[in-house]
Formats: structure tokens, C-alpha cells, sequence
């Protein structure tokens, strides 16, 4: 347990030395729904843009979910390099398994998740895209699960992915294309069935279903479904990481 502790500083003080890399998790989704909200009061009257479902709901959500991929692809970033530099060739010989430094990045990647989420409310408190009636408590919890789970396809990639030149490409090619059958722009009745069916295999899908239902206050019994799916993706990509593992 000390491991993992020491582990999880040493990751907050790496990623913090990167500059690029903290402005694109944690400034980046600040300043997109700030844009947005500037977007929305230029093209229609402030109340009209807020009942907006597009801007009251989808923007908010899509900015959250740009935040979880970005937990993943920094997450997959950061590996690909330790493998290549070696540096995960030396903790092999340490008593740190694989688990215990996945589970210091997962660490990590929440806490930066729930410090953006943090900052995003904080900055956009004026913007036509919140209110009071959002339960920004549960909307918060929802989106560590999301993150949870989204970032467990992160562990797949991040433990075979061979060096950094690839790491942001083969994340991004695979994780950002699920927002287009998602549900958060295109509603999923308008997918024919077979495409429908895909979609609901992809973690994307039941964590927009549970961001966009908490933020708009349903309860959580409406998303059992949503957060049984979200389980399941972070158990079988969990599970497989441990397998599949590459020290170097």
C-alpha cells in the first residue's frame, strides 16, 4: 500500500511537469464549455439558449466525456513511454505488480477528473449551461463511474501499445468515433438496428445515457442498466489488461 501511495505522488508530480498535457486536461474542457456558453447567448436570448436541450444538456455532458477520454489517452501516453524509456522494465524488478500502477494512474486520472469537473462548474457559473437545479453532487459521482469504466478500455491499450508515436493515435481513432453513435448528438432511434446494436456494446453509449440522465435529475434506478454496463466494461477490460501486461 505504501507503493501505491509513493507511486500516485510521483504520477501527480510527473504530470504536472508537463504543461501541454495539463492544459489539455484540465484548462481545455473549462474553456470549451466557456465557448459554448458564449456560442449560445450570441445565437439566441439567454433563456432560450437555457432550455435549449442542446446546450442545457448535450454540451455539458459532451464536455464531460471529452474530459474522460482525455484521462485516457494521457493515461495511455504516459505508459507507452515508460515502456519505451524503460522505465516499466525496471519496476518489473520492484515488488509493484501491474495492477498496483494501473490502479496509482486510475487514482490519479479521478482525481484530475473530479478537479477539471470542479474547475468547469466554477468558471462556467455564469454560462447559459447551468443552473441551480443541477445535482452537481450525483453528476459528479456519474461521471467518476464513467471515467472509471471508459478509462478500463485505457488499460487495454496502454498495456500493449509499443511507444509513444502510436499511443495518441490508436486511442483517439478508437475512442472518439463512439461519441458519432453515442446517443449525445444523433438520437439512437435514428441508428438502424444493426448499428444500434453495436453502439450498446461501446462504453460511451450507457455512460452519455447516465451523464445526460443524472444531469437532467433522473434517480439512479432509471440507469441500473447504464451502470451494470459500465461495471461490466471496467471488469472484462480490467481483467484482460492483467493478462495481456507488457513490462517492455
Amino acid at each position: 500500500m505504501q507503493g501505491l501511495w509513493r507511486l500516485i505522488w510521483i504520477e501527480i508530480k510527473v504530470f504536472f511537469r508537463e504543461p501541454m498535457g495539463a492544459f489539455g486536461t484540465v484548462i481545455a474542457p473549462v474553456l470549451i464549455l466557456v465557448l459554448f456558453g458564449r456560442i449560445g447567448t450570441a445565437v439566441a436570448p439567454r433563456a432560450q439558449a437555457a432550455a435549449s436541450t442542446f446546450f442545457r444538456v448535450n454540451v455539458p455532458v459532451f464536455v464531460a466525456i471529452l474530459i474522460a477520454i482525455n484521462a485516457v489517452v494521457s493515461l495511455v501516453s504516459i505508459m507507452s513511454i515508460y515502456r519505451e524509456s524503460g522505465i516499466l522494465k525496471r519496476l518489473s524488478t520492484t515488488p509493484l505488480r501491474p495492477q498496483t500502477i494501473l490502479t496509482a494512474h486510475v487514482i490519479v486520472k479521478l482525481l484530475l477528473t473530479s478537479a477539471t469537473l470542479a474547475l468547469t462548474f466554477m468558471f462556467a457559473r455564469e454560462s447559459v449551461l447551468t443552473d441551480s437545479g443541477i445535482p452537481l453532487g450525483r453528476f459528479t459521482v456519474a461521471m467518476l463511474i464513467a471515467t472509471a469504466s471508459i478509462l478500463s478500455v485505457g488499460f487495454v491499450i496502454a498495456s500493449i501499445v509499443p511507444t509513444a508515436r502510436f499511443a495518441q493515435p490508436i486511442t483517439s481513432i478508437l475512442l472518439y468515433p463512439m461519441i458519432a453513435v453515442s446517443g449525445l448528438f444523433v438520437p439512437m432511434s435514428a441508428f438502424s438496428p444493426s448499428v444500434r446494436t453495436f453502439a450498446r456494446l461501446l462504453p460511451l453509449t450507457p455512460a452519455v445515457s447516465l451523464l445526460q440522465g443524472i444531469w437532467k435529475g433522473n434517480p439512479w434506478s432509471m440507469h441500473l442498466g447504464d451502470i451494470g454496463a459500465l461495471a461490466l466494461v471496467f471488469v472484462i477490460c480490467t481483467a484482460l489488461s492483467a493478462k495481456i501486461f507488457r513490462w517492455e
